[in-house]
């Protein structure tokens, strides 16, 4: 087999997940997805944002990163 450059892809197996949230945190998500379609010029619904607003925390959050080994 060919030596590639590019490692083998992760699985990308979607997971659902179902939360419940407090009327505050729906309000404030919804005031996110306003500001994003008056940045970007689309809407998006609050379901599509919220994988990208975790992910997004996770990446930023430098002592989570620290405590998986991660510069």
């Amino acid at each position: 087999m060919p030596e590639l450059k590019l490692p083998q892809l992760p699985d990308r197996t979607p997971i659902k997940l179902s939360i419940t949230i407090t009327p505050d945190l729906a309000s404030a998500l919804g005031a996110y997805a306003a500001a994003y379609r008056e940045a970007y010029g689309k809407e998006e619904p609050v379901a599509e944002l919220i994988p990208a607003i975790l992910a997004c925390f996770l990446e930023n959050d430098r002592a989570f990163s620290r405590g998986r080994g991660r510069p």
